[in-house]
């Protein structure tokens, strides 16, 4: 039977998910891309609560979109800075059952460069 490529990135980030979680030390970075978007979450799985978020979508990136490497890297910086704002500094990077290239990639490296260890 034929697997479509949603369901195979559901099945890869379900496996990534039995090993990953979030705690309030450590919280997960959660990052979602669509072929236009990307938007990411800082989340704590024990009390499942969203610390912080940033998303392509947002008013403050209108000009920037999410469908390219720079429009990541700007969406990235903005969560990185909202990131140090809730004095979060080391996280898990959860890439959501995406392959860790291209967007999802300049994601991680500005999130390092804006200060967040993983």
């Amino acid at each position: 039977m034929a697997r479509t490529t949603r369901e195979l990135r559901q099945r890869r980030h379900r496996r990534l998910r039995k090993v990953l979680s979030g705690t309030p030390e450590r919280p997960r970075v959660a990052v979602s891309r669509t072929n236009k978007h990307i938007s990411a979450q800082i989340i704590d799985d024990v009390n499942g609560r969203t610390l912080a978020a940033a998303s392509s979508v947002e008013g403050a990136l209108k000009d920037a979109t999410g469908g390219n490497i720079e429009g990541a890297k700007a969406v990235a910086q903005l969560l990185a800075s909202r990131a140090k704002e809730a004095n979060i500094a080391t996280v898990v990077f959860d890439r959501g059952g995406f392959d860790y290239h291209g967007r999802v990639a300049a994601f991680a490296d500005t999130l390092r460069a804006g200060g967040l260890e993983f």
